[in-house]
């Protein structure tokens, strides 16, 4: 019903407009072509936020002195990239998880099997009772700061983003919010 009311709408508007530009039918499809290529704009805008938002919204930085500065997001989060197994990973910073925890998808691309883990492991979350499995990271790199034999756990859940907890956290002598920018210091 809305979809006819709407091509309803367009035939009226359409028909408005050729009855009104019918003497200048050039500047007619002048315009219909300008409102066409600012629809494609919108449209491609929309498409590539996620593209466009990296560029405008950096997600983190090094600093000389060593220190990693980690802008707050639109949503009031931290997020970080970090290097896992040679594999990029994005993280949330979560100071109420205990651990570094991976979403089954990041587990896979740093080379778990998912399926083949043991999850004997239970945490209490926001969001109830969530099964863990212990892994061992052969490296963790962020920025300057490297660890090897990083122990982990992986959330047999829909975890939509990794968990940056406090386990790994606690490798930093230093931990500060700043004008809205969380500051890591080796």
């Amino acid at each position: 019903m809305n979809l006819a009311y709407l091509l309803l709408l367009l035939v009226a508007v359409g028909g408005w407009m050729i009855s009104q530009g019918r003497n200048s039918l050039g500047k007619l499809a002048q315009q219909a072509i300008a409102w066409v290529l600012i629809f494609l704009g919108v449209i491609a805008a929309v498409g590539l936020w996620g593209d466009i938002r990296q560029t405008v919204m950096p997600r983190q930085s090094v600093l000389s002195s060593g220190q990693i500065t980690v802008p707050q997001d639109a949503s009031g989060h931290y997020n970080l990239m970090a290097d896992v197994n040679g594999q990029a990973v994005d993280f949330v910073v979560d100071t109420g998880a205990t651990n570094l925890v991976l979403s089954k998808q990041d587990a896979a691309a740093v080379g778990f099997d998912p399926a083949r883990l043991v999850y004997n492991g239970r945490a209490n979350t926001a969001n109830g009772v969530v099964s863990l499995a212990q892994v061992t990271l052969d490296r963790v790199t962020l920025g300057p700061v490297s660890h090897s034999n990083v122990r982990a756990t992986v959330a047999d859940s829909d975890l939509d983003q990794s968990l940056l907890g406090m386990s790994y956290l606690r490798n930093f002598s230093r931990i500060e919010i700043v004008d809205g920018a969380l500051i890591l210091t080796p």
